[in-house]
């Protein structure tokens, strides 16, 4: 926590994919790119610079995501990546491992795979296991 490096997010977004637009095939971008549509490949952030995705509430991605920050409302089927902060919002769906540094899941988020925290130092991270509390009565 203390000295500790955080990038910030991108405040602003250069890029938008419009809702009813389908895209299929990778898209490489830097700084901040909004998804209202559908992408149908991979996600991934240019260079060292940081980046935020944002994946609306009517958005599907289906590929691999590396970003730095992720704000997911929608729907994503793939693999995620993202190297500091990871929002996932109340509609959010993700069919696939998670991989982040900074977490936060708000209440009705769905990950159907393993949630995995990048410690910075490896790849491999430590797995987070979540299981139904067993009741006692």
């Amino acid at each position: 926590m203390f000295g500790k490096k955080v990038n910030k997010p991108q405040n602003r977004i250069d890029s938008l994919i419009g809702a009813g637009t389908v895209i299929e095939g990778n898209i490489s971008f830097t700084g901040g790119l909004r998804v209202d549509g559908e992408i149908k490949g991979n996600v991934i952030a240019a260079g060292e610079q940081p980046s935020t995705l944002v994946v609306s509430e009517q958005a599907r991605i289906e590929g691999e995501i590396h970003v730095s920050h992720l704000v997911v409302n929608g729907t994503i089927t793939g693999p995620v990546h993202s190297a500091e902060f990871l929002e996932l919002q109340a509609h959010s769906r993700v069919k696939g491992d998670v991989h982040y540094n900074s977490l936060e899941m708000h209440l009705g988020a769905v990950v159907d795979g393993r949630l995995v925290h990048n410690s910075g130092v490896t790849e491999s991270g430590k797995t987070v296991e979540l299981k139904i509390a067993s009741r006692s009565y």
